[in-house]
Parts: C-alpha cells; sequence; structure tokens
C-alpha cells in the first residue's frame, strides 16, 4: 500500500456537504483505505476574487493504484459531483488533487507530484500539518518546518 495525501476544496454548491461527499467517495474506491482527514477550513480564492470563499481540507489515504489510475479515478469523483472547469482558479463545485504519493516526484502531462506550488498554499500547508505534522517532503524539506510560514494563518476553521 502506497501513502496518499489528497487535497480537497469546494465553494459551490454547499461546499461542506460536496466536500464530505468527496471523503464519502474516497473511502469507497477500489484498492484504497481513507485513514485519516483534517479539519475544514474556510479560504480566500487563490484566483479572481469574485467568487465565494473555499472550505479546504486534506485527505490521507492507502492505496495500491498506480498515481494516474488515482488521477483518472478523482476525476471521476468531481465529474459525478458536477464538476465543470469555467476558468483557471476560478469556482468549483469540487476540487480534488494529488499532493504527495508516497515519496515519489512525478511529471507527467497530466499530473505533477509533489503538488505544484503546495509549499506556498496556506490552505494545503495549514490542513496537511494537522494530520502529518512529522511528515517529510520528498524535497527533503519537514512539513513542520514549511509550516511555520503559516503559524498565523488567517484561515477559519469550520
Amino acid at each position: 500500500m502506497i501513502t496518499a495525501y489528497i487535497a480537497l476544496g469546494s465553494n459551490l454548491n454547499t461546499p461542506i456537504e460536496q466536500l464530505n461527499s468527496a471523503l464519502n467517495a474516497i473511502e469507497n474506491l477500489p484498492q484504497t483505505r481513507l485513514l485519516a482527514v483534517s479539519g475544514f477550513y474556510q479560504s480566500k480564492p487563490l484566483g479572481p476574487q469574485d467568487q465565494p470563499d473555499y472550505v479546504n481540507a486534506v485527505a490521507k489515504i492507502e492505496t495500491t493504484l498506480a498515481p494516474l489510475p488515482l488521477l483518472d479515478e478523482l476525476q471521476r469523483i468531481e465529474k459525478a459531483q458536477g464538476r465543470v472547469r469555467l476558468r483557471r482558479w476560478g469556482e468549483r463545485t469540487l476540487d480534488l488533487d494529488i499532493l504527495l504519493y508516497s515519496n515519489e516526484i512525478i511529471q507527467s502531462e497530466r499530473l505533477t507530484v509533489p503538488h505544484y506550488d503546495m509549499n506556498n498554499r496556506e490552505f494545503v500547508i495549514v490542513p496537511l500539518a494537522e494530520i502529518a505534522p512529522d511528515l517529510m517532503l520528498p524535497s527533503g524539506i519537514k512539513l513542520a518546518e514549511l509550516a511555520k510560514n503559516f503559524a498565523h494563518h488567517k484561515m477559519k476553521k469550520i
């Protein structure tokens, strides 16, 4: 079994329900076990500010699915919950991203792991540190050290 971390985000159609439904769907993926889920955090949008605040969380899973089949399953869940990509960094019913897949570094047309720019995203690092404070990133950086950059985070825990 491989340990992976999945970022969840939503700012449309009752975001908390969207995240709970996504977690239920992740829990029911073949060859996958949901191990932990962070609290839910409300955060400002990363992109255009003319959209609602997001609700974000991070899930820890164990899976035997390879990275691309896991991505396919996550995109299937997004689509099943009405995900439509209208604009870059725009509003979404559901966004599921593979943050980490074991200690692997993956660069392909469809998938970049660790997720690009995750180290600079408060809405990723704070919930990830909540469930995996002792994690060492593939770059050799300790998550606890990175999390210090967000010690005074402005996100509201829901």
